[in-house]
């Protein structure tokens, strides 16, 4: 007879391991070797994919916000040699989330490169059905990117944020703290977007979250994935769990919930019964995307090429920039001429009533 895990067990360790605990606490708490404690992990990251492959298809939402959350594989990228395979040294998680329903539509696990970043943009654009605004941070990689999958139709908008330190520079205890004043920019990429309604809070905020919920991805301690296999699994899992066990406060439902998903808020026991029952699901393809309804007065295209929207001031990224004309020099005051100095008076003339005399 096979030595299996009780299903009691594994729930136990599924829930350990989203509750953001290392390979070694979850083997402490449940008694459970680390070896099959791992090899759970990657069944279960293996059918995270596949569910998610299922599920997350043919989304239809209006803003979606993407970002990428930083970790490391065996070693950091500074002690990386020519010797290390390709997958050790920094590993970065590209995601891309549904600002309405908080859900997460895409992620990619790789280098923070160009090639990375065109699969990322090229899953998220198979899982669409509707052209949404876009926000990024200022990553360069993202605009050829977002280009080539989407086209230059889409309204693409940049947020970045200028972080600046005091005239004393930052303190050493303040080192993981981020500047506390900063300054965001907004600048349009392609499209007309709404900077009213770009902005990355909501796909930052889960990148807090993913460090508090996925132990492999927390700052300074031991937890950090040894393999690059057992990282995109912890990934997975983690961003599958969050879909469809997390309720959100303010939403007060799952992301998968408000997205329309799923009906209920999904238990750990049907979660991992769902995860190891998977099977393989081919990948979302691409299909064409519909313009989403403008807010503002518009006359759709022929052919669905878009709307033709009453603009009622210029985007602001096509505003020119007034020249500011030198203020003209300060006219001089008028000064009155003064009065030309008086003449200095003539020496006396002694007047003589008689004839001076001769020879005088």
């Amino acid at each position: 007879m096979a030595n299996v895990l009780p299903a009691e067990m594994r729930v136990r360790v599924l829930a350990a391991l989203l509750d953001g605990n290392s390979i070694r606490a979850v083997e402490r708490m449940t008694e459970v070797n680390h070896r099959t404690i791992t090899r759970l992990l990657l069944a279960l990251g293996a059918g995270a994919v596949r569910l998610h492959d299922r599920l997350v298809r043919d989304v239809q939402c209006s803003l979606v916000q993407v970002d990428e959350i930083w970790s490391f594989v065996q070693k950091k990228q500074a002690r990386v040699t020519e010797a290390d395979p390709p997958d050790v040294g920094e590993a970065y998680t590209f995601v891309a989330i549904d600002a309405t329903s908080r859900m997460v539509i895409s992620w990619r696990v790789g280098k923070r490169d160009q090639a990375t970043t065109d699969a990322f943009i090229a899953d998220l654009r198979a899982r669409m059905l509707v052209m949404p605004q876009l926000t990024s941070d200022g990553f360069a990689p993202y605009i050829p990117a977002v280009g080539a999958s989407f086209g230059t139709s889409i309204d693409y908008m940049q947020t970045v944020k200028n972080y600046h330190s005091g005239s004393r520079g930052r303190r050493d205890d303040h080192r993981y703290e981020p500047p506390r004043d900063p300054f965001i920019t907004k600048s349009v990429v392609y499209g007309a977007p709404d900077p009213a309604k770009a902005s990355t809070a909501y796909v930052e905020r889960l990148n807090g979250s993913t460090r508090h919920t996925n132990g492999r991805m927390r700052r300074l301690c031991l937890a950090f994935s040894k393999k690059a296999d057992h990282h995109r699994a912890a990934v997975a899992l983690n961003y599958v769990a969050y879909n469809l066990t997390r309720v959100i406060r303010t939403l007060r439902v799952t992301p998968a919930m408000q997205a329309g998903i799923t009906d209920h808020v999904w238990t750990l026991d049907e979660l991992l019964e769902t995860l190891l029952a998977e099977e393989e699901a081919a990948a979302p393809e691409v299909k064409p995307l519909t313009h989403r309804e403008p807010s503002a007065p518009a006359r759709p295209l022929p052919n669905n090429r878009g709307f033709l929207r009453l603009v009622t001031e210029p985007t602001p990224a096509l505003k020119q920039r007034r020249r500011s004309e030198p203020p003209p020099p300060p006219a001089s005051p008028i000064q009155a001429v003064p009065p030309p100095p008086p003449e200095p008076p003539r020496s006396p003339v002694q007047l003589s009533l008689f004839d001076p005399p001769e020879g005088s």
